[in-house]
């Protein structure tokens, strides 16, 4: 049996980090590590896609898709992680459980801009209306077998557009 005052690290878990510039004999000093003269050895490094004035290969790629300026933000859900809370108690399932019940319980830490619900499996949880911003059909579907309902306001609002 080990005394507390025997407690030693196990050799090789921690490093002593390297002290750069520190002498010759330290093995990093005179440059420190950054070679010799030039750019590169100043602070303030700014040629990581730069080729030399060829056109860079990020800019020769061609463009896909389309990126939206202002993209939206979703909490994704889990359907078995709401369901792990609403068996510990946090979460009361008789009641609409959208962004700010979900918060409440501590299941998401901010509203953001909505909530999407994703999968379908492992969820048991009886009679559970839903108020979020996006379903899978797969969450959507589970949650019809056990009797619930989804509300997706945002998606009617696109529908009629």
């Amino acid at each position: 049996m080990t005394r507390l005052n025997e407690l030693r690290d196990i050799p090789g878990s921690s490093k002593t980090r390297i002290r750069v510039g520190r002498g010759i004999g330290s093995g990093k000093g005179k440059t420190g590590g950054r070679g010799g003269k030039g750019q590169t050895a100043r602070s303030g490094v700014a040629i990581n896609g730069f080729e030399g004035g060829q056109m860079p290969l990020h800019m020769r790629m061609p463009k896909r898709g389309f990126n939206s300026l202002n993209p939206k933000k979703w909490n994704a859900l889990r359907l078995d992680r709401i369901q792990a809370y609403i068996d510990s108690g946090k979460l009361d399932h008789k009641g609409v459980i959208d962004a700010a019940a979900l918060v409440k319980a501590g299941v998401i830490r901010r509203e953001k801009d909505g909530v999407r619900l994703i999968g379908g499996e492992g969820f048991t949880a009886k009679k559970v209306t839903f108020k979020v911003a996006h379903a899978s059909k797969g969450a959507v579907a589970a949650i019809e077998a056990q009797g619930g309902k989804v509300d997706m306001p945002e998606a009617e609002t696109k529908a009629e557009v």
